[in-house]
């Protein structure tokens, strides 16, 4: 009895080898092993060309750590945060021109870096293309377009002749407006219940932070049948002469609010 209870420790033993170097079996090699920077560099260019932006990310990698402290490894980490941004990994993206930025403070593709994030969170929300949604860029949450904004406008501060900058520029008016937009939107919201002081409010902080944007109109009228609304006749006509002032041809004065199917972007 007791040599037949040993007997059965070979076969256990022969079984878990065989099961290790089956699982060792199923681990895909590196294929990259052997391979030169240029070539990683190139492969991973052809998968993003393909749009197989996983896999560039993960030969990116490889080649940061490979090419370390070469100007190659830098390219790889741009190159990777652009993929990480195309698979829709928006934090990854950030992270990675973050880390870029801080270990390569004199780098000549800085301007790039910091164009490259400032349209990451221009496009967290609808950005240009907002016309295709019924909800536009000032009803979402405003976080990641004043991070946005802050890249693009330290890109045309330090880089006025970056090739990215007129971009750039014209991004930071739609920026700007839409954050005039968003308090705006705010105020009607509040008007809409019925809670004109907040409404008012709320108005005023556009005129006072957003005074050259288009949103500004529809704050004064908001201003003005807040305070029709409170009874507060004197401050209602001061407001009304201020906006026939500026926009005598004003479509709120003519029309009221816009409709939902009306967004304020739409100029035609």
């Amino acid at each position: 009895m007791f040599r037949s209870r040993l007997s059965v420790f070979p076969s256990l033993l022969t079984v878990g080898l065989v099961a290790i170097l089956s699982a060792c079996a199923t681990v895909e090699a590196d294929k990259t092993v052997g391979w030169s920077p240029n070539k990683i560099y190139s492969e991973a260019k052809d998968e993003m060309n393909s749009g197989a932006y996983d896999k560039a990310v993960s030969l990116f990698e490889k080649l940061e750590g490979r090419a370390a402290g070469t100007p190659l490894a830098q390219q790889a980490q741009l190159e990777k945060a652009y993929a990480y941004y195309k698979t829709g990994d928006k934090a990854q993206a950030v992270a990675t021109l973050d880390r870029f930025l801080k270990l390569h403070p004199a780098s000549s593709a800085l301007d790039y870096a910091l164009y490259l994030k400032g349209v990451i969170n221009f496009n967290e929300d609808l950005g240009l293309f907002s016309f295709l949604s019924r909800q536009d860029l000032s009803e979402r949450d405003q976080k990641a377009a004043k991070e946005s904004f802050e890249s693009f406008k330290e890109l045309s501060t330090r880089f006025p002749d970056s090739r990215y900058t007129p971009d750039a520029r014209q991004r930071m008016i739609y920026i700007v407006n839409s954050l005039g937009q968003y308090e705006v939107h705010v105020a009607r919201y509040y008007y809409s219940r019925g809670a004109y002081v907040a409404a008012i409010n709320r108005a005023q902080a556009t005129l006072a932070d957003y005074s050259n944007v288009p949103a500004v109109e529809e704050a004064l009228y908001i201003m003005v049948k807040s305070y029709d609304a409170l009874g507060m006749a004197q401050l209602r006509d001061d407001t009304q002469r201020v906006l026939a002032s500026n926009y005598p041809n004003s479509q709120y004065t003519a029309s009221g609010f816009k409709t939902k199917d009306s967004p304020w972007w739409k100029v035609w």
